[in-house]
């Protein structure tokens, strides 16, 4: 046997004693949210292994990092954000990653134009783009081009993931219109605890009420509640959505102010809106998160409509992983 011959022989006992060592290790990636580490994971496969920082009913707006986060951070070769001030109490931790260890907003991309600028936010954009998949498509495309970044080997397939994920979204996109219009225009008004819906109004024509603004990080005024008693009893609107991530005290306060002026309202149920739900609920995946709202939001307001068309996309491709016991705030430990 020549050196060469010999040379190559042992490269293929080598590969085939110890295959890991032919691949790359999978990409420790850190998102901040549900929904961005759900993205990274259908975008991934199994090239990634991806943690949320914030599980199920944590509200992202008033979060702040654990030991346990920042440990995990600091071992990540990626992280994603949202951005948009989704995560405020956790901007400054993310700076200082940032300078030494990949970390992206994967909103940046979005066209500003198409963003949200609710005058009670400061000058600041809506960050609930999640809410418009046509929007969180542009999301997980810059999900798929930070992971090719880290590893380039598995563009290909980060590629062929992202294709097929966005099909999904754009399917589910197409029935949650179809369903929605299912709900008579002059009822479609969802009314909800905090204002985290306002693109989920302009891609489906829904009116869209909130008795907190943009951010959860500051106390219900009395004069909103007031207002949406007075919106809820003129127009006899028969629901009111809480959420699974904000207390419903506020929600129960409409409630009882239309019940002293001979109005009943009930609750139409529990939307998720900045968290994904637990392992085995139907809010467990991004697609079922939207599936469970909009059959909810129908379900409420037009309880007399024929029987919802089945979604394209069954239960959704890779639930979330059960999370690790949270910290304190819904952490890492």
């Amino acid at each position: 046997m020549t050196r060469t011959a010999l040379v190559s022989a042992l490269a293929l006992v080598h590969v085939l004693l110890f295959p890991a060592a032919a691949a790359a290790p999978p990409l420790k990636v850190v998102a901040t949210t549900g929904m961005i580490a759900d993205a990274a994971r259908n975008v991934a496969g199994d090239r990634a292994e991806v943690t949320a920082l914030m599980g199920p009913g944590v509200d992202p707006h008033l979060y702040k990092a654990t030991p346990g986060d920042v440990r995990a951070l600091q071992a990540a070769d990626l992280i994603l954000y949202n951005g948009l001030h989704l995560e405020g109490r956790l901007a400054d931790v993310l700076v200082r990653l940032a300078r030494t260890k990949p970390t992206v907003q994967v909103t940046e991309s979005i066209d500003e134009s198409l963003l949200r600028e609710p005058p009670e936010f400061a000058g600041h954009f809506d960050p609930h783009v999640w809410f418009d998949p046509t929007l969180w498509i542009k999301a997980v495309e810059r999900t798929r081009d930070a992971l090719a970044e880290r590893d380039p080997a598995s563009k290909a397939t980060f590629a062929a993931n992202a294709d097929r994920y966005i099909a999904e979204l754009r399917a589910t996109h197409e029935w949650c219109r179809d369903q929605v219009n299912r709900i008579p225009r002059s009822d479609r008004v969802l009314v909800t605890a905090h204002d985290a819906f306002g693109y989920f109004g302009q891609a489906y024509g829904v009116e869209v009420h909130a008795i907190q603004g943009v951010s959860t990080d500051s106390e219900a005024a009395l004069k909103d509640i007031n207002a949406l008693v007075d919106l809820l009893v003129q127009r006899r609107l028969p629901a009111v959505f809480i959420e699974s991530s904000v207390p419903r005290k506020a929600v129960d306060a409409l409630i009882e102010g239309c019940k002293a002026r001979g109005h009943t309202v009930r609750v139409g149920g529990e939307l998720y809106s900045d968290a994904l739900g637990a392992p085995g609920t139907p809010g467990q995946t991004y697609l079922g998160m939207l599936r469970h709202n909009v059959e909810t939001i129908v379900k409420a307001l037009a309880p007399d409509a024929p029987p919802a068309a089945p979604s394209p996309t069954g239960s959704a491709s890779r639930p979330a992983e059960a999370p690790a016991t949270p910290g304190p705030g819904g952490g890492a430990p």
